[in-house]
Order: C-alpha cells, then sequence, then structure tokens
C-alpha cells in the first residue's frame, strides 16, 4: 500500500468511526471507566438541589449565606490496546478480514478515549513484541494508531500473548483500561492474564470470522498453518474431522470465556461482520470500574 492508498484508508477509517462513535457513545465510554477520583474544584453559592453535605461552613459563616464545595472527576486514564498480528489475522470471508475489524474497533476505543481526555497506547504483538507506543494523546497519534494497525508488518506470524501481558507488566506500572483484541485460539494464557488483570482493567475482544469455525464438506485438501507454514492433508469430506474441527473453536471459544471470567476480566465476541460498534455499546452500559 502506497503512502496516498494509506493515508486515504486511515481518514475513511476516520470518518466513518467519528460518525458512528457519538456523542452517547462517548458519554458511555465516561461513565464506563471512572477516573482516579474527585479533585476539589471551587467554592459557589448554593443551588436548590445542592447535597447539603457539601456545604463549607467557614464560607457560610463569613458571608451569611450558604456555600458549597464543587469537586469534578480527575481521569487522565491510559487506554492501552493489545493487539494480535499473528498471520491468522489475515483471514476473513464475510464483510472483511479480522485485522480489519480489529483495527475499526481500535479506532473506535482510541477516539472514545481521546474524546474523554484520556492517553492512548498500542501494543502489537505475534510471538514477540513487534511494535509499542506508549500512551499519548491528540488526534494525530489516534490517527498513527490506526496507520499502524493497516500497515505494519509483522516480522513473526505465530501468537504468544504471555509475552504481551508480561510486556504490559512491564511498561505499565499505574493502572490502565487494557482491551486486547485477538482470536484466541492460543490456549495457554491463563496465568498471565490472571496476573495482568490484578494490576489493569482488562477486556477481552474475540474477533473471529464464523466461516474459519465451520470446516466445509470439499473432500481432500491441503491446507497450510499461517501461523506455523505447516502443511496437512485433510478430508474434509468426514464427519469425524469436521465434528473435531467443530470442537475445538468450541474449546476456544469457552476456555476465552472462562479465562476471563476466572481473572475477573471483561469479555466479548465480536465476529467480522457484527455491528462492532452496537456490540461496545451493550458493553459500555454493562461495565463500571471499581
Amino acid at each position: 500500500m502506497d503512502t496516498k492508498e494509506l493515508l486515504k484508508k486511515v481518514r475513511q477509517i476516520e470518518i466513518k468511526i467519528k460518525r458512528r462513535t457519538n456523542n452517547l457513545f462517548l458519554g458511555e465510554y465516561h461513565s464506563s471507566f471512572k477516573g482516579r477520583g474527585m479533585t476539589f474544584s471551587e467554592v459557589r453559592p448554593y443551588a436548590i438541589g445542592d447535597d447539603v453535605r457539601s456545604i463549607d461552613w467557614n464560607k457560610t459563616a463569613q458571608y451569611s449565606q450558604p456555600y458549597v464545595k464543587t469537586f469534578e472527576e480527575e481521569r487522565e486514564l491510559s487506554l492501552i490496546l493489545l493487539v494480535d498480528i499473528s498471520a491468522s489475522q489475515n483471514f476473513g470471508t464475510r464483510k472483511q478480514l479480522k485485522k480489519e475489524t480489529v483495527a475499526e474497533i481500535c479506532a473506535s476505543l482510541a477516539f472514545s478515549a481521546l474524546g474523554n481526555n484520556d492517553k492512548v497506547g498500542l501494543i502489537l504483538f505475534s510471538d514477540e513484541v513487534e511494535l509499542f507506543l506508549p500512551p499519548a494523546k491528540g488526534r494525530f497519534h489516534a490517527l498513527r494508531i490506526i496507520r499502524e494497525l493497516i500497515e505494519f508488518e509483522p516480522k513473526n506470524a505465530q501468537t504468544n500473548l504471555n509475552k504481551a501481558l508480561k510486556f504490559l507488566l512491564q511498561t505499565q506500572k499505574r493502572k490502565s483500561i487494557v482491551f486486547i483484541l485477538s482470536d484466541f485460539t492460543e490456549i495457554n494464557y491463563a496465568k498471565s492474564l490472571n496476573a495482568a488483570a490484578r494490576q489493569h482493567d482488562i477486556t477481552g475482544i474475540r474477533v473471529y470470522d464464523e466461516k474459519e469455525e465451520i470446516l466445509p464438506d470439499i473432500g481432500i485438501v491441503q491446507f497450510r498453518d499461517v501461523e506455523t507454514g505447516a502443511l496437512q492433508i485433510v478430508n474434509t469430506s468426514s464427519k469425524n474431522v469436521r465434528n473435531q474441527h467443530k470442537v475445538f473453536y468450541e474449546k476456544v471459544r469457552i476456555q476465552f470465556k472462562n479465562n476471563f471470567n476466572t481473572a475477573g476480566a471483561d469479555s466479548l465476541s465480536i465476529k467480522t461482520d457484527d455491528d462492532y460498534i452496537k456490540k461496545l455499546l451493550h458493553y459500555f452500559k454493562h461495565h463500571h470500574t471499581t
């Protein structure tokens, strides 16, 4: 993709996402993720409806009329997008590739965070951490994140979520909002997820294509594992083979849900042809930080 085409694609995503993530979406994000606490703002005259517990008795005595202290939320939160860029993300049979859906979801989250004056950072991982953009604010930073999600070419094809979570803990010492976006076909990451969830507010988003979970009956076919490069002859006409394939992805789905539940973290699954804005809105309405 040349520079002109890349910038056009980034701009298209920005326009599409900003049109769909309206003020309601920004408000839901804000109420879903609370700041670090409340800080003193000002003292002003009492108005009907104010909480009497907020009355400043010193000012009230000084001016012979009631005054109240007001406070505002201290936000300055950091949103970290932890994104799987292994070879399995280059799959899609419906509306678009998994990686394209991931890019749009990340853009939605990034613009929502920036609209609430939060910082946004990006970690791209395969079986190594391949790119880290520290949390920052501003439209140009958000566009840089989108550009990397579209353009970045991973050096490695396989996946290692454990290394990515370890890197997260090493680089983010303060509590952050973390979204992990992957197909989660890797199985053994529960221990690392538990450790990360003790430090951060974590949500897993499993992005998948419906067709990859159903093996069609098309006879004897040679398949290549996109992550390992291994070749395998598969008899797709075998009902037993198709059932094994189905069982594997059912195990992935169940283990994904169980791993995040056990860690005390939230999770949601989004297909490549889903209305992901609707799913994110539902998530925000039901997610609240403690």
